[in-house]
């Protein structure tokens, strides 16, 4: 039997494709940081911006971002009742299975429109989603679920003002999510098989709409996230709560996704709040928090940050800024492409605006420099989905179209 279930398991691997160093196979890439270590690319676009390679509809509303592994692109959407997770062709972009994960949640502000807004993560012959209504899925790469838990009703979360919003992190043998239940405000469950392994007794608060980042610190491993009013460090061996952080938090809403180097770590937040360095400290297996700074001029909504040769990149409300990491010193600023999200390749910032706009920039600290520009089709909502690069691609999300670009030179 044993065999016989390693010949499936081969089988689905050589069907999705297995992965490879230039994929995208979660939330914010291969390493958790926005950063591709891809080279070769396109340092500027001609006019009108990269050559189109193929453009995908018909995937569904919401403001997700794809995972791009092997052979397959994934991602989620809503249409109609149902929240759908969609394989699609890397090589062209035909739908090659849809999967219903569960109902499209009731909108809780409609004008920001339906449908999920996390990002898939592909392990190995697995994909695992989370929905706006919290329905967690592992799903095999044939499109099959193989278990399904609803994070909020099992473990008592509330749905949030603009709905589940937060990727699922694998770490090992487990995935990591936040119900923000009582005495269940992170959970680790057993990847294979969706048990519960912990919850965190002590993180007694609502989630938010950030996403988990996994840090090793001098030998404690550590989840770090935003809850609803507070960044937080987690162990992972226990689910124990070993700090809270409050300054960097809003009452409304923590989006951005903590950053985290060399035993510090990041956390901002829009809506007039700003963002604090904390450097932490490891001891007798806990880890403490102490404040280096605290700033206003990294006032981050949802369009997250990059970190790259010690400069943190990132939109501070509707500026695009430059600042020394170690010190909060702002080296630039520059209204770019408008509000939006920013990834990292060999050199240069991938821009997103809302307003469908996407820009190619220097990442110096000397000053803004843009690489060139083009605008995407406007589907009447803001283009909030982040981009993704991979194999010498840019693809790029507006709520049902995938687009995607070459910004690889020299490719036929």
């Amino acid at each position: 039997m044993q065999t016989w279930n390693g010949v499936i398991r081969a089988g689905l691997l050589l069907m999705a494709g297995t992965c490879v160093a230039a994929d995208w196979p979660r939330w914010q890439g291969p390493e958790g940081t926005r950063i591709s270590r891809e080279s070769g690319l396109l340092q500027a676009w001609p006019e009108g911006g990269p050559k189109s390679v193929w453009t995908a509809t018909g995937v569904g509303t919401g403001y997700g971002s794809m995972a791009v592994a092997g052979n397959r692109v994934y991602l989620q959407g809503a249409r109609g009742e149902e929240s759908l997770l969609f394989a699609l062709n890397r090589a062209d972009g035909t739908k090659v299975w849809e999967t219903v994960l569960g109902p499209v949640a009731r909108k809780m502000r409609s004008e920001r429109g339906a449908g999920p807004r996390a990002t898939p993560t592909v392990d190995g012959d697995r994909v695992y989603a989370l929905t706006e209504s919290g329905d967690l899925a592992a799903v095999r790469a044939d499109g099959k679920v193989l278990w399904k838990r609803n994070i909020l009703k099992e473990f008592e979360g509330a749905q949030l003002m603009w709905l589940v919003s937060e990727s699922p992190v694998i770490d090992g043998p487990d995935v990591v999510v936040c119900p923000g239940g009582p005495g269940a405000g992170m959970v680790k469950l057993d990847k294979m098989t969706g048990k519960t392994v912990w919850a965190a007794k002590e993180l007694n608060e609502m989630a938010a709409y950030s996403s988990i980042t996994v840090a090793n610190i001098n030998g404690v491993r550590t989840y770090l996230t935003f809850m609803a009013s507070a960044g937080v460090g987690v162990r992972a061996s226990d689910g124990k709560l070993m700090f809270r952080y409050e300054a960097a938090a809003n009452r409304t809403a923590n989006v951005a996704t903590p950053i985290y180097d060399n035993g510090r770590v990041f956390f901002a937040s829009a809506y007039g709040t700003g963002g604090g360095l904390l450097e932490l400290t490891a001891a007798e297996g806990a880890v403490t928090a102490k404040e280096v700074y605290f700033t206003r001029e990294m006032k981050n909504h949802h369009g997250g940050m990059v970190l790259v040769d010690g400069y943190l990149y990132g939109f501070n409300d509707a500026i695009l800024v430059c600042m020394e990491f170690a010190t909060g010193k702002v080296m630039w600023r520059d209204r770019s492409v408008g509000k939006g999200s920013v990834t990292y390749a060999d050199g240069r910032l991938y821009l997103q605006g809302e307003n469908n706009i996407v820009g190619l920039a220097e990442a110096t600290a000397e000053g803004y420099r843009e690489k060139g520009r083009f605008e995407i089709p406007d589907k009447g909502l803001p283009s909030w989905a982040h981009p993704v690069i991979s194999n010498g691609r840019l693809y790029v999300r507006n709520q049902d179209a995938v687009m995607v670009y070459d910004i690889q030179p020299g490719r036929k």
